[in-house]
């Protein structure tokens, strides 16, 4: 095998995740007409804004990691430009269909802004012009500038809630007002309900995952946790892999369980649990079997220890969940061995974890292998 793997960057810091090439992009004609788009642009004061925060009324959606990139420098600056009266670029918002907004362009200022505003989170440091309000919280500020900043109008385009989700996800897809674009689980995080987020928070937080991914994802900065997590799900909901050819793409199929995880009337809080054991009991068998080199690549001859690779966190993840952990623990040397050989001399295994990922042909291939091998070494 081709040992040529490349880990994905952010911030030009390694992720711990193998950069994937899923070829989404030209997985065919997109399953919605332009038309159905509706986009309102709604003016809103600042001291609205904090107000709606604060109620509840626009969510700007819990444990998103992104957050933590911003320095206090960038925090300090936003607040000075907004004291300065320098207009900010628009937000993006979603609207449910109860009249619920969600923030999904514009998170880091709006958390930024309410953290100021509302929790005297942070001090002004580091300012360009308004030297003299540096160590100042919002508190210590002057009235005159309180109620500058209470007063600034910011612009919002408002998705409406009879605007399809795929429509929603793809218009999120393209968003780059704040540098980084969203990723795709970024994007579903931010239009999720609370019930699916608590679900896939629920999986990524067990040590079973931990322990299976080395810790590699934990508390992700890309959410690629999440994603591993939902990506188990959704093949999970499918009644076959071969179902997948349905969607298309990985995106679609994502995009799709997310809203499932959602419903209620789709899947009861019942089956949530019996996933969520299905999915401790696949991560205790990875790591059973593979050890460090859980979800990794992992050739014959070679020992080091790559990135996670989430087309092996997915099939070999639904594969192993089907197992109890007696049976693998008896058999873990054998299929590890099985799994090494797959990974260095089956060039269309190889290809299957490694490029056009989100070809059904690829899918089908990544996890037939796993299930041939359980099925060949546990009788």
């Amino acid at each position: 095998m081709s040992t040529d793997v490349v880990e994905e960057q952010f911030g030009g810091t390694g992720t711990g995740v193998e950069a994937e090439v899923t070829d989404s992009d030209t997985a065919g004609p997109k399953p919605w007409d332009p038309e159905r788009i509706r986009v309102t642009t709604k003016n809103f004061s600042l001291r609205n804004i904090l107000d709606m925060i604060d109620s509840e009324d626009l969510e700007l959606a819990p444990d998103f990691q992104r957050n933590r990139v911003w320095k206090s420098r960038q925090k300090s600056r936003l607040i000075e430009s907004l004291l300065l009266q320098i207009p900010l670029p628009a937000f993006y918002f979603a609207e449910d269909a109860d009249g619920m907004l969600r923030v999904v362009d514009g998170l880091q200022r709006l958390s930024t802004i309410h953290s100021f505003a509302r929790e005297s989170a942070f001090m002004l440091s580091d300012l360009e012009y308004l030297k003299d309000r540096e160590g100042m919280t919002f508190s210590a500020l002057d009235p005159s500038l309180q109620r500058r900043l209470h007063n600034t109008q910011i612009v919002a385009h408002v998705i409406d809630p009879t605007t399809p989700d795929e429509v929603k996800y793809d218009i999120f897809k393209r968003i780059n007002t704040g540098g980084e674009p969203l990723n795709g689980m970024e994007v579903r995080h931010c239009m999720s309900k609370t019930r699916g987020r608590a679900f896939l928070k629920r999986c990524v937080g067990r040590d079973e995952f931990y322990r299976a991914t080395n810790g590699a994802l934990e508390n992700h900065i890309r959410m690629h946790d999440r994603e591993a997590a939902l990506r188990f799900v959704a093949f999970r909901l499918l009644d076959t892999t071969d179902q997948y050819e349905e969607f298309g793409s990985l995106e679609r199929l994502l995009d799709w369980a997310a809203g499932v995880l959602d419903d209620p009337k789709q899947v009861s809080d019942r089956e949530l649990d019996e996933i969520l054991r299905e999915f401790a009991a696949a991560m205790d068998n990875a790591h059973l079997v593979f050890g460090a080199h859980a979800f990794r690549k992992w050739p014959e001859g070679d020992d080091r220890l790559y990135p996670i690779n989430r087309a092996l966190f997915e099939s070999w993840a639904f594969a192993l969940s089907e197992y109890p952990l007696a049976s693998v623990g008896s058999h873990a040397e054998t299929i590890a061995k099985l799994a090494r050989s797959k990974m260095t001399l089956n060039r269309r295994y190889i290809e299957s974890i490694s490029s056009s990922t989100s070809d059904w042909r690829r899918v089908r291939e990544r996890f037939a292998v796993p299930r041939e091998i359980l099925e060949r070494t546990i009788k």
